[in-house]
Order: C-alpha cells, then structure tokens, then sequence
C-alpha cells in the first residue's frame, strides 16, 4: 500500500497494490496492521456503510459532533470526487479542504479523520460507494456544512445542478455551524 499526502496532513489517499491478469484483479482493500504502521494510527473500524447513487448527486457534507467517525472511503463502482473539510477549530487547516478522485479503476482510498465535514459528488453515470466508519451512525448528532458555502469554496466538478437531499439543502454555513475543539 502507499500512502499519498494531501494539502491538510492528517486526510491521505490510499493506494492499494493491485494485482491484475486476464481473468481480473486481487487487492487487500483493509489491512489493520498495515494501516497502523503507514498512518501511525490504531483505529477500530465498526460499521460499514455502501451508498449507490446516479450522475451530479452530491451527497454531504456530513459530520457527527458528539460520535465523531472517521472514515475510509473507496468506490467499487464509477467514479467520485471525494471532499474532506477541516472543522477542528485549532487546527491550522480549519475551514480548507481536500478533494480526489475515488473510482473503481484507479481503487484509491481516502482517509478521513474525526474532525471534518465529508462528501462526494457522483462523476459517472453511477458509482457505488463504500466505507468503513469508526464509530456508530448518530443521526441526532449529525450536522451538515452547506456544500456550496462561498467561505470554504469547493471547486466541485459538476455540470449544472448537483442533486441533493433535502437534508443535504439544509446544511449550514461554517460560520454557523458546530465546529470541533
């Protein structure tokens, strides 16, 4: 596995070693120990989520301020651009983002850590999307960052409106969102 830096250190894209002939490929998806030595973190994983959605849909920009996941993200289907927002209010970083490219063909993976707001926009005609979640999913504590907030100024790569969920309508500004110590 290597590991790729991004713009804000902790959020890194993983690239797993694939092995490939004519009837298909193989790859270790998650390794625990691997993870731990290349990232230095011990993290237990308890939920795995999968998501399928169409063409321009957007979904995010999701956080839990009480239950804070971190998350490792890939897609086994199409193609998405992945967003990580920093909301640890301390950090150098707070308020930036990052974004890669997430598909089936390349099998990136992308580390989020507990702290940032998270979303991907769909690029193919679909894309399957699943990830690994460290803790529970808490709906009471969820929060959403607005994702067209002109403050944070995401660089989306979408071709007219994206479609959103009418939760995903009612995120909030960074200014007045929860934010993280």
């Amino acid at each position: 596995m290597k590991i790729i830096d991004t713009a804000i250190a902790d959020v890194k894209i993983l690239a797993p070693r694939v092995f490939g002939d004519t009837r298909g490929f193989f790859m270790e998806s998650y390794n625990q120990k691997t993870f731990h030595d290349l990232l230095g973190l011990k993290v237990d994983f308890v939920q795995d989520n999968h998501s399928c959605s169409g063409l321009n849909t957007l979904r995010g920009l999701h956080y839990q301020i009480e239950q804070p996941q971190g998350k490792l993200v890939r897609v086994v289907s199409g193609e998405v651009f992945d967003v990580a927002v920093d909301l640890r209010r301390n950090s150098e970083t707070f308020g930036k983002w990052v974004g890669a490219i997430l598909s089936a063909e390349n099998h990136h993976q992308l580390w989020v850590p507990t702290g940032f707001a998270h979303g991907f926009m769909v690029l193919s005609e679909s894309a399957d999307f699943v990830y690994k979640t460290t803790d529970y999913y808490a709906p009471e504590h969820e929060r959403c960052l607005r994702w067209d907030d002109p403050t944070v100024d995401i660089d989306w790569p979408y071709k007219g409106a994206p479609l959103l969920s009418d939760k995903d309508k009612l995120g909030l500004a960074l200014a007045d969102v929860d934010t993280f110590a």
